[in-house]
């Protein structure tokens, strides 16, 4: 069924909240967030004191004058050079011994496609052995033979223009395929061969694997993909995950509202995070189940129907504890997508390994009616990297320009990806199909990047989640830092800067304390701990915060 567009749900859509059905106007929360270390356990439901409609959310969108707007373009081949090298593809097959015509020609940003049809008793392959004697002859990088076009008894041959044209992210956002798509997962990937917008939909994909070579375009995709999400949903309907071991790709994104913890560049914590989703995979389903729904818009629809209606659901798995007040309950609020974003997936597979191949691959199997997806890339298209469990449970796919047919067939499980011209040039697999399509990826620049990015961070503030990076029992008391150690509360040479860090912002979170003072989750987490018993901050609340008890002086 075709996902609906959830209704506003705040930031923190993924924390729990009391609801008492009393009149009262003060929202109060419910819950535990555990900063200690034990088992990853996925967090409750988003609730309210009130079940009443929840106002419209006034969360606002980026404003596409924040991105360049394209430069006027000049007309490519003329209709008589497109006649002339029409005529003289026909003489060079026929010197082959091949006898074909020129039907239609469709000239694209990038590459112009010749559709041709071969006479009686002329074989497909016959064309295809002649690729490189044919961009030989007609004085070109490459040539790409299309032995199959969706309803079309002809071929295409595939040349790259002499002056290839940019296609820019602004144009395709204004396309009005994007603008009349009312799907939270809208993703742009660009242009195909005639120029015309190219949308997907990543509830439908469910998950995508990128590959391709440095200098491909394969980071520039991403960045397109994330924008088109971030100027089509609010955080109340998409929550995102990103994980950039180079530190470098991803890491523009930090403190926008749309992420559940900060930009991950460790891949241990990475490796917690999956695990988390998973954990989260699993709490969604039982909720699902207990409302008997089958997926994550059944679930949305039916919470927002009873809170129209004044009652709102019960949370079937709450339990009260000591600290509230009798007669209180949670009532169900709706769900965002999770989107997780893993930039070099090699990096990951070589430093965890088996253990992530087998979290990426439960969560490919299952996580799709749960509104968890994933977006996984790597410039290592090899069998050890996108091993057979990853592929078999991840049919979309996007190859761009790789050294090899081996690297082609390991992504695509054909070859074409090594003749991709770089700089963007894709072949896109979509789900249930064997026919790769063609498509020149969208450009954005870094700095129309860092304004998208400026704007969101001005409009909200992020609401972390600290179980996130957390560490189950059984796994390495490292939390990811190179400077954890045995230290531990007062005796830790840290504990003082992580006070001061603490009484300055008054802000007691361990995720904050983690990334000022760069250290690993579980050492911030004892340092915190510590200052609860010193007295500097206060217990857990209910919420998952700390009240700083110290005074600013």
């Amino acid at each position: 069924s075709e996902p609906v567009s959830p209704e506003p749900v705040s930031p923190g859509s993924v924390s729990p909240e009391p609801v008492s059905l009393a009149k009262s106007d003060e929202p109060r929360m419910s819950g535990s967030f555990n900063e200690r270390d034990q088992p990853v356990t996925p967090v409750a439901v988003m609730t309210r004191r009130l079940a009443t409609p929840r106002p419209s959310s006034s969360f606002p969108l980026p404003p596409l004058d924040l991105l360049d707007p394209p430069p006027l373009r000049t007309a490519g081949y003329t209709g008589e050079l497109l006649d002339e090298m029409s005529r003289r593809l026909e003489i060079l097959l026929k010197s082959f011994g091949v006898e074909v015509q020129v039907v239609a020609v469709e000239p694209g940003p990038v590459i112009t496609r010749f559709e041709i049809e071969p006479a009686p008793g002329v074989k497909v392959n016959q064309i295809s052995n002649l690729v490189k004697d044919l961009a030989r002859g007609l004085s070109v990088t490459s040539v790409r033979i299309v032995e199959i076009i969706p309803g079309k008894s002809v071929i295409g041959l595939e040349i790259p223009n002499r002056k290839r044209e940019i296609v820019y992210l602004r144009e395709t956002l204004e396309s009005l395929a994007y603008a009349q798509s009312t799907v939270p997962l809208t993703l742009v990937l660009g242009k195909d061969i005639g120029g015309n917008p190219v949308v997907a939909n990543l509830n439908k994909m469910p998950h995508l694997l990128v590959a391709g070579t440095t200098g491909s375009g394969k980071s520039v995709a991403i960045n397109t993909m994330l924008l088109s999400l971030l100027y089509k949903s609010p955080p109340r309907d998409v929550r995102l995950i990103l994980v950039d071991p180079k530190m470098l790709e991803l890491s523009v994104y930090e403190d926008i509202p749309h992420l559940l913890t900060p930009v991950v560049t460790d891949m241990k914590e990475a490796a917690n995070a999956l695990r988390w989703c998973v954990g989260e995979m699993e709490r969604r389903y039982r909720l699902m189940a207990a409302l008997k729904v089958r997926n994550i818009a059944g679930f949305n629809r039916k919470v927002l129907d009873a809170l129209a209606g004044g009652e709102g659901l019960a949370d079937p798995f709450w339990t009260p504890d000591s600290a509230e007040t009798p007669g209180e309950i949670a009532v169900l609020q709706p769900l965002p997508f999770i989107v997780v974003v893993i930039d070099e997936l090699a990096d990951m597979m070589m430093i965890v390994g088996k253990k992530v191949e087998e979290l990426i691959a439960r969560l490919a199997q299952k996580a799709r009616a749960a509104g968890i997806h994933l977006i996984l890339a790597t410039q290592r298209p090899s069998v050890d990297v996108i091993t057979g469990l990853i592929k078999a449970n991840i049919p979309t796919r996007i190859a761009f320009q790789v050294s090899s047919r081996v690297d082609s067939r390991t992504i695509l499980d054909q070859m074409g990806a090594e003749q991709l011209l770089g700089h963007g040039d894709m072949l896109y697999l979509p789900p249930g199909t064997g026919l790769p399509q063609r498509v020149h990826g969208a450009f954005v620049d870094d700095h129309e990047v860092n304004r998208v990015v400026d704007y969101l961070r001005q409009a909200g503030v992020p609401d972390y989640i600290d179980e996130v990076l957390a560490e189950s029992l059984g796994e390495s008391d490292n939390g990811g830092g190179n400077d954890e150690g045995s230290s531990r509360g007062e005796s830790d040479p840290l504990y003082d800067e992580a006070v001061r860090i603490v009484i300055e912002s008054r802000r007691a979170s361990v995720s904050g304390v983690q990334r000022r003072l760069r250290i690993g989750y579980n050492r911030a987490a004892r340092l915190v701990e510590e200052m609860e018993t010193a007295g500097v901050v206060g217990p857990v609340q209910s919420n998952g915060g700390r009240e700083v008890l110290a005074p600013s002086s």
